[in-house]
């Protein structure tokens, strides 16, 4: 018989595409999820998922190439170096129109709110709406205002939402924290052929512009932002422990490393593996 999930998707950029290897070892192990909390990566990763557009979306990130990925980053924020407009308009070509309440699995999308300093919790409305909410990295992506309120990435407040799977009628809630401690062991080598990567793209981009301080305070900031969501995470999974939890190093890529899309998904399945079996000892 099919264990019925709650499943908690964390934030952390490109490493969050070790929810997609989470997911599919679930899948071949007989777990079924029914509900689903993410935020930021956690978010879209699981939105796609619940619309049942999850595949698609791998195989697009898969095919694309630096050049076109870019061409996603509108240069034009305000309050973050991207507006999200381009990008959005992909994603939400992958996806469809969606609903949240026509998905066959219960979703909450995870943003914070900067005026008031509050979580808030997206669970109705169109899906594509709710995901662009949750993914506002702050400095990167402007931010996004979801019914009147201004809302950034919901890292910045619980980079592991767990709160809204509390009340779920399910048998398990595991939760994958992208923010676990760095560890030497677990980078992911990037490609020698792909000298190329998104990063060091904007990076050039920017340089021809002569502002590259811009870009090297939006890498201190991510990096700053990185630490602070695995102190945060640490306090989270501490206050509402899953059954099972999946640890990912903040430190296996970088954050716009999505060109290891394979790799990550790999880790991310491999670390799942491991994560079910030291808890069954």
């Amino acid at each position: 018989m099919q264990k019925r999930v709650s499943l908690v998707l964390g934030s952390g950029g490109a490493r969050g595409l070790a929810h997609v290897g989470v997911i599919k070892w679930l899948e071949e192990n007989d777990y079924k999820i029914e509900s689903i909390s993410g935020c930021s990566i956690g978010a879209l990763v699981g939105g796609f998922y619940a619309a049942g557009k999850l595949d698609e979306y791998v195989a697009w990130l898969e095919d694309v190439d630096t050049l076109s990925m870019l061409k996603l980053l509108d240069f034009k924020g305000v309050g973050g170096l991207v507006s999200g407009e381009k990008l959005m308009a992909k994603l939400e070509e992958i996806v469809g129109e969606c609903d949240i309440k026509d998905l066959d699995i219960k979703f909450t999308a995870v943003a914070a709110d900067i005026d008031s300093e509050k979580e808030v919790w997206i669970n109705k409305g169109p899906l594509s709406n709710a995901i662009r909410a949750s993914i506002s990295l702050p400095l990167f992506f402007a931010p996004y205002k979801h019914n009147d309120r201004v809302v950034v990435d919901g890292g910045v407040l619980n980079p592991v939402p767990i709160a809204p799977t509390l009340h779920d009628s399910t048998d398990i809630t595991i939760a994958v924290n992208l923010g676990a401690e760095a560890c030497a062991d677990s980078v992911i080598k990037k490609k020698e052929k792909d000298d190329k990567t998104i990063a060091s793209t904007i990076k050039s981009y920017m340089e021809k512009f002569s502002i590259p301080e811009s870009l090297t305070t939006h890498m201190v900031a991510n990096k700053s932002f990185d630490t602070m969501q695995g102190t945060i995470a640490k306090m989270k999974l501490a206050a509402y422990p899953p059954d099972i939890e999946i640890n990912i190093p903040r430190n296996i890529c970088g954050t716009f490393d999505f060109a290891l899309s394979k790799e990550i998904i790999e880790y991310g399945y491999k670390k799942c593996e491991e994560s079910f079996a030291h808890n069954q000892k």
